[in-house]
């Protein structure tokens, strides 16, 4: 028992200090969020072992009772962890020049993140993010203020956790992933910008599983769309079908709910395997048609060395549109019945030195925010749009750990007009 007792403390110091050396980090981003469940899960496991060893050396410590059938000594009562308090942001400032049409080069700050991480305990904590994208942001300017991320977490086992408020849905690898030092390329991916809506949020609540074996399981019951925003005269359907009608937990309709879930596994260093599928009604009783809309995706990443791949695939469906947009027939944007889009992309870590890094790389888009409409009769159903296909090369450089600039050349198919050249700067940290 001496011996034992001489020796724990000093492990746990140790694990103590990787415990507060590798929070931050931890806490960074959501590109960690498996990680940090983890870390919550070792801490859990931390304030129990300090918790027995406190009771073992009040146990030493403690003089021998005077009678000789003594009362069993009292057990010292839990040491709760200390709560903390991290403090998270991220930015990107970006330049795109059009490559024939140089007078419309634009800079921006396209957002600017802050975020907040407070631990109550062991077990719980709350999450929030807040956005300000394009610099300013007032009546006259396009600049908005928005909530990212608002919610609370509570480990209620060693494999699963509840989380409950305004989070990102787990869909793609971009979504939970956002910060521009996790992605390649000036801008975000037009797949999970145009058919998965980035950063897409809903509110509601949802339960996240983390395993041994790799697995990480997440399904929830959240807000949904709102087709009643659907606006025909504009052409923001046909940039993003879903990014017209998503609500941000803003005054949100919420008749009709949604629910979701995604799979993740890596059971396999380097290797991720996943899909994730969101459903729900979107009318919410206020049009004589209901419709749902669904959305799928199927993703893969690989690190093996210096190499970095990914693939992904996502559809999505609105039911009913042709009730829907009779209705809306004459103007320019009716509501498809279908649409989708997929990537291939490869990057290579060329160059290192220090905290240096230098990776090139390259990505093949190809996605249709329009790729059916549902029948409305001969000379009233619009055609199908055609697949849009975007070329992208580049090169990301870390300047220092959370730190990126990055520069890159676009090529599209269809719309040539739309040919830039993008220079970026981000942070995370």
């Amino acid at each position: 028992m001496t011996s034992c007792l001489a020796v724990a403390p000093r492990p746990i110091a140790i694990a103590a200090s990787l415990l507060v050396a590798c929070a931050p980090a931890f806490a960074q981003s959501a590109t960690e969020a498996e990680l940090a469940r983890k870390l919550d899960q070792l801490a859990a496991e931390l304030a129990a072992v300090k918790a027995q060893l406190v009771q073992l050396q009040q146990q030493r410590a403690a003089p021998p009772a005077p009678a000789p059938a003594p009362a069993a000594p009292v057990a010292a009562a839990p040491t709760p962890a200390q709560p903390a308090t991290v403090l998270s942001s991220y930015g990107e400032i970006n330049y795109n020049r059009p490559t024939s049409a140089s007078q419309n080069a634009q800079a921006d700050l396209r957002r600017f993140v802050l975020g907040l991480q407070h631990r109550f305990d062991a077990k719980t904590k709350v999450v929030a993010e807040v956005e300000v994208e394009h610099s300013v942001s007032s009546a006259d300017d396009a600049g908005e203020v928005a909530i990212e991320q608002a919610y609370v977490e509570h480990q209620v086992a060693p494999q699963w956790a509840v989380r409950g408020g305004l989070f990102l849905v787990p869909m793609g690898l971009l979504n939970e992933s956002h910060e521009p030092t996790a992605y390649y390329g000036v801008e975000r991916n037009f797949v999970e910008t145009a058919i998965i809506p980035s950063t897409w949020r809903e509110g509601g609540v949802q339960a996240i599983g983390s395993f041994d074996n790799g697995l990480t399981l997440q399904a929830g019951v959240s807000t949904g769309f709102d087709l009643t925003k659907w606006d025909a005269a504009s052409t923001e359907g046909t940039e993003s079908p879903l990014g017209a009608i998503h609500q941000e937990l803003a005054l949100a309709k919420a008749r009709d709910l949604s629910v979701f879930g995604a799979l993740n596994w890596r059971g396999i260093p380097g290797l991720q395997l996943g899909g994730s599928l969101f459903t729900g009604g979107a009318t919410h009783g206020q049009s004589p048609a209901s419709a749902r809309v669904t959305l799928w995706d199927a993703h893969a990443r690989w690190t093996p060395g210096r190499w970095d791949l990914a693939a992904l695939y996502s559809r999505g469906t609105i039911s009913n549109t042709a009730a829907l947009n009779a209705a809306l027939v004459g103007n320019p944007t009716l509501i498809p019945k279908s649409f989708d889009g997929a990537y291939l992309q490869a990057a290579y870590k060329l160059w290192t030195r220090e905290d240096y890094a230098l990776s090139p790389f390259v990505r093949w888009e190809r996605f249709n925010t329009a790729k059916s409409f549902a029948d409305l009769g001969p000379g009233l159903t619009p055609a199908a749009a055609p697949s849009e296909r975007v070329i992208t090369l580049g090169a990301n450089f870390q300047l220092a750990q959370g730190i990126v600039i990055k520069a890159d050349v676009q090529r599209f198919r269809e719309n040539k007009d739309a040919n830039r050249f993008d220079l970026g700067l981000g942070w995370s940290f």
